[in-house]
């Protein structure tokens, strides 16, 4: 999967742990904010019925492909559409010029790759799972061969290692349906779309600071949407990184933002997932979810992302911001309406 700053892969065991606790006996999980998908990748493979949303394009495509799309229903025909991807001639376009020319995050030779491959996964329409099988693989293969940190708030000043390999196709972890029924992406605002979710529990792992997942991965939302956007800055980012802009990246946002979310929700278990970084403290969190029931908190010691351990750079690629702290603490927050015992969990 791809790099993904807040991505959940650290804690999969501790989130898994805690939901099984809360269901026992399986059931069906809502994923409001999926991210890069990888909860609800890990939860279906163990069975659970997933519903996995998020306002984001690239991040829909990725749920998409990770928790809608099954195995016995689309590896075929996914095998013979990356087959036909491999044989494009490179033909260098938008993409090259953005990222490639423009700025720096890949190398010209792999976003002719890009670009090629794109505009033939546009002109195959192909079904919506079977589209983002291929955009995912592609998006994956991109992000195996990029130029940064981690984030696509800057590049290299010289090409990465892995920048200067030849980009890659791969068949991306689809997997099998679950007993319990098909399990969905949506692609929908967390606010409006909360009093509509139905299911047994629901995990909320929302923006918490300042940081913008569109903004830290608007190559992904434009190679996705191939919308070819206007772009600004150093960065190229999309122009609409600037409208775009989410109550849960805003200090006097966020709580009022988490607090409708909560509200609107009718399911009775909920997990949210935060960390010590985040515009709302820990008192403040229990204290919201307290309405809800009995809220247990479990803490985890973690590395920052490494970014963070890196230190600020200036598009010159000099050092020009100190290092912080190293470490963080994530939380999760468990909620229910009945008394559950999470020992095992913490």
């Amino acid at each position: 999967m791809i790099k993904y700053i807040g991505s959940k892969r650290a804690l999969l065991a501790q989130i898994a742990t805690a939901i099984r606790g809360q269901l026992p006996g399986g059931g069906t999980v809502c994923d409001l904010f999926s991210g890069s998908a990888r909860v609800g990748h890990a939860l279906k493979r163990e069975g659970f019925r997933v519903w996995s949303n998020d306002h984001n394009a690239y991040a829909h495509v990725l749920a998409t492909a990770y928790v809608q799309a099954d195995r016995e229903r689309w590896l075929e025909r996914a095998e013979e559409v990356l087959a036909e991807l491999r044989a494009v001639t490179p033909q260098a376009g938008w993409f090259t010029r953005a990222f490639c020319e423009d700025a720096r995050y890949f190398t010209p030779a792999n976003g002719a790759v890009i670009d090629a491959m794109r505009d033939r996964i546009a002109a195959m329409a192909l079904e919506p799972e079977l589209e983002a099988i291929a955009l995912v693989s592609l998006m994956e293969a991109a992000d195996r061969v990029d130029s940064t940190a981690g984030l696509q708030m800057a590049y290299m000043k010289q090409w990465a290692a892995r920048a200067l390999k030849p980009l890659e196709l791969r068949m991306p972890d689809i997997l099998p349906g679950v007993a319990g029924g098909p399990c969905r992406a949506t692609r929908r605002d967390a606010v409006e779309l909360a009093p509509e979710v139905e299911a047994d529990l629901v995990y909320l792992d929302p923006p918490y600071n300042q940081h913008s997942y569109l903004g830290n991965y608007h190559c992904w939302e434009s190679l996705v949407l191939w919308d070819k956007p206007e772009t600004y800055g150093v960065a190229n980012k999309r122009i609409d990184v600037r409208t775009r802009k989410s109550a849960f990246n805003s200090r006097p946002g966020i709580a009022p933002a988490l607090q409708a979310v909560i509200g609107g929700l009718k399911a009775p278990n909920l997990i949210v997932s935060f960390n010590d970084e985040g515009y709302l403290g820990r008192d403040q969190l229990v204290g919201m979810l307290s309405g809800r029931g009995e809220v247990q908190v479990i803490e985890i010691a973690r590395p920052r992302y490494v970014g963070a351990r890196i230190g600020i750079h200036n598009p010159q690629g000099e050092k020009v911001g100190a290092v912080g702290r190293l470490r963080n603490v994530e939380y999760l927050f468990v909620v229910s309406e009945r008394p559950v015992r999470l020992a095992d969990a913490a």
